[in-house]
């Protein structure tokens, strides 16, 4: 099976993305097809072995007047569908002013020329400026279907006929009707047009993003050379507030790097030979080589583009409903024009003229394009903010399951903590030794073994630039700790099961430092010199500054926190204590985790798993919403809903927040655009809103649905 997106020009209105959608889930080979009205892009799921890319072309341009506009000129076509919807409006309205005049001149509008002049001016209006809804009109009768073409089309042309007709037996004409509904819904179409663009930038900023050319070094020579032509290996030099063109590795110089665009920290990061650098970032104040890693879609920024496009082409199950009632809803509004129209004619007895013109009312007021705009919008500027700030809604879905989050369980391990063991405590008890000397001899010994916490201590000499000395006869043992010769010295480092084997006998102020760091969820160990215990250096995975305001934050909301952990409860405890944590899973096994979370989901919680989608794969998995959370290099993590770019628990908070503004916003957009309709369309069958009222509300019913999805940029998270 084969995705592809495909960029559609053509589309009027949500109808046009439902006719569409049917017609590629009836052409064989198709598993699976959605039509995003808001991003003009069908996303389909094909059998490359039963249907080729051509026939979906085919298929889409065969179900009106539609063309597949490919990615090179999409951004062109976009402009220039914003220019020319400009363009049609002026010239409607330019021929419609006039029209408009006459209103105000009764006794001028029932001389022969000037009706006459009208019919010429509304003729040019309604068939030629307005002649997409006609030809849209035309093309859905041939396939017996109906979109809201069909109602502007019917509408105008009822009021113009009826206009010539009444223009030649001495009735009231109603041109300036006809003109005025097309220059209004033309007015809205370009509206619609502009805040679609804006509601999608998102995606345009990413892409601009990327670099477009990069410099090559060739046997030490230096090439510039299109992004496109750049491989894996390949060489590259960058400068001094450069962007850095692909993912890769650095294999000289130094540098600091802004990463904002990436992880939404607008902190430079350092970086040293062998660190990893992303496409699209920008370097700082360093020259340095780098060897290319990944080009192309494989890149983290073209991953980021791809997740982002994923969550707004799919559609969340609130608008299976609006899907449901957009696909009936124009046949339904005909008929009650049609009841209108007979209701008045032959029931009220209000006579031909007012009968056609309530109904023409009642065809133009409705308005199914609110209804097809209501959730894309929000869902395309919602997930757009989300990738500004490094937070990737991989799914449309997971906003309707975020705002009913009740229950958020964390792995604590390189989520809640860094995942990097650090000395945090060092205590001397030999009188000779101050605690460099202590920190000098323990970070000797871990130096040259290979100890599960040696990291710890090669990171505190680097950091405090210790000279280590010279160490011999390094020999690990097994559950106890580390020995070796220190400069002449027999050091030993470990734990109480070490003591007991080396015979030592504990003083009380030894035991109780020790339990004390233990209790603290800290990992102990002595420092045995010559026999002598000399001191006690604690070990500990220290938590992220951020994890007890993001606990906070989500307990304020009240959603009860959970940690779930392979440590012993002691140790465990002791963590969730500093972070204000009160549930706490300890002792679990990797593999157990997603039972842990499938516990609390039939205890009735509404769960979220936060990992890091690798380990905690399965858990992301059967929780109700999964959050993994990486460093910005495991983007195409498949297990979580939702992708964060930083290891910044603070994110989670504001991953659910995000979430829950924008599932605000489609239920208020689903709100207005269905109380619109009801209320809206009674109205004008009633004979209370004129047909120009009704053409003018029903523009700026879909403006306004777009304009409230937009207030979710201005929120803050």
């Amino acid at each position: 099976m084969k995705k592809t997106t495909v960029e559609i020009s053509g589309m009027h209105c949500a109808s046009c993305a439902l006719n569409i959608e049917k017609q590629l889930k009836k052409t064989e080979g198709v598993k699976d097809a959605s039509v995003n009205y808001g991003m003009n892009k069908a996303y389909v799921e094909y059998d490359e072995g039963i249907v080729a890319e051509d026939v979906i072309d085919e298929t889409i341009a065969s179900a009106g007047d539609y063309k597949v506009v490919r990615e090179e000129s999409g951004n062109a076509q976009k402009a220039d569908g914003t220019n020319k919807a400009y363009k049609k409006f002026l010239i409607a309205l330019v021929l419609t002013l006039p029209l408009l005049i006459t209103m105000f001149f009764p006794d001028l509008m029932m001389k022969m020329e000037v009706m006459q002049a009208m019919a010429v001016l509304t003729a040019v209006v309604v068939f030629i400026v307005g002649w997409q809804f006609h030809l849209g009109m035309l093309l859905q009768l041939k396939r017996f279907r109906a979109d809201m073409d069909t109602l502007v089309s019917v509408g105008t042309l009822a009021a113009f006929i009826y206009s010539v007709y009444a223009m030649t037996s001495g009735g009231h004409v109603y041109f300036e009707t006809a003109a005025v509904i097309v220059t209004l819904i033309l007015l809205g179409k370009y509206l619609e047009e502009k805040s679609k663009g804006r509601a999608s930038s998102a995606i345009q900023k990413l892409l601009a993003l990327g670099v477009k050319k990069a410099r090559v070094l060739v046997d030490g020579k230096e090439a510039e050379m299109d992004i496109e032509k750049i491989r894996e290996g390949d060489i590259l030099l960058v400068k001094a507030g450069e962007k850095i063109p692909l993912d890769g590795e650095i294999l000289k110089g130094s540098t600091s790097v802004d990463e904002s665009m990436l992880t939404g920290e607008s902190i430079p990061i350092e970086k040293n030979v062998k660190d990893l650098v992303y496409g699209a970032t920008i370097n700082g104040s360093g020259v340095i080589e780098m060897k290319v890693t990944k080009t192309g879609e494989n890149t983290v920024l073209a991953q980021i583009i791809s997740l982002v496009e994923q969550a707004q082409g799919s559609k969340a199950p609130i608008q299976k409903l609006a899907d449901k009632v957009a696909s009936i809803f124009v046949p339904s509004v005909m008929l009650i024009a049609l009841a209108t129209f007979l209701i008045w004619m032959f029931v009220v007895g209000a006579g031909f003229e007012s009968s056609i013109i309530y109904a023409v009312a009642v065809l133009v007021i409705a308005c199914p394009c609110a209804l097809g705009l209501a959730t894309p919008t929000a869902i395309m500027v919602g997930s757009g903010k989300g990738a500004e700030n490094g937070i990737l809604i991989k799914e449309s879905q997971s906003l309707e399951v975020a705002h009913k989050v009740n229950a958020v369980m964390f792995d604590k391990t390189g989520t809640l903590t860094k995942g990097e063991p650090v000395v945090t405590d060092v205590e001397v008890f030999d009188k000779d030794l101050d605690e460099k000397d202590l920190m000098i001899l323990a970070c000797s010994l871990e130096s040259q073994s290979e100890h599960v916490l040696a990291s710890a201590f090669n990171k505190y000499s680097k950091d405090l630039g210790l000279k280590t000395y010279k160490t011999e006869e390094v020999k690990a043992l097994s559950g106890k700790g580390v020995e070796g010769v220190v400069d002449g010295k027999k050091v030993y480092l470990g734990n109480e099961k070490l003591i007991e084997t080396l015979k030592i006998t504990l003083r009380v102020p030894h035991k109780t430092s020790f339990e004390d760091f233990a209790n603290n969820g800290k990992t102990p160990m002595y420092v045995v010199v010559d026999g002598v215990v000399a001191g006690i250096v604690a070990v500990a995975d220290v938590v992220r500054d951020e994890a007890k305001s993001a606990v906070a934050s989500l307990t304020k909301q009240n959603i009860d926190v959970y940690m779930i952990t392979g440590d012993h409860e002691k140790t465990a405890q002791a963590i969730a204590k500093q972070l204000g944590i009160k549930h706490v899973v300890a002792n679990v096994m990797p593999d157990h985790k997603a039972e842990e979370a499938k516990k609390l989901q039939e205890s009735g919680s509404v769960v979220a798993f936060v990992g890091d989608g690798i380990n905690d794969a399965p858990a992301l998995a059967q929780a109700d919403l999964g959050i993994a959370i990486g460093s910005g290099t495991d983007v195409a993590i498949e297990a979580g809903s939702i992708v964060l770019m930083q290891s910044n628990p603070q994110k989670v908070v504001d991953a659910i927040r995000l979430s829950r503004q924008t599932f605000k916003s489609i239920k208020q957009n689903l709100f207005f655009a269905f109380i619109y309709n009801v209320v809206a369309i009674p109205l004008a069958a009633f004979g209370i809103l004129s047909p120009i009222i009704a053409a003018a509300a029903m523009s700026m019913s879909s403006v306004s649905v777009v304009g409230n999805s937009l207030r979710i940029r201005r929120k803050s998270l």
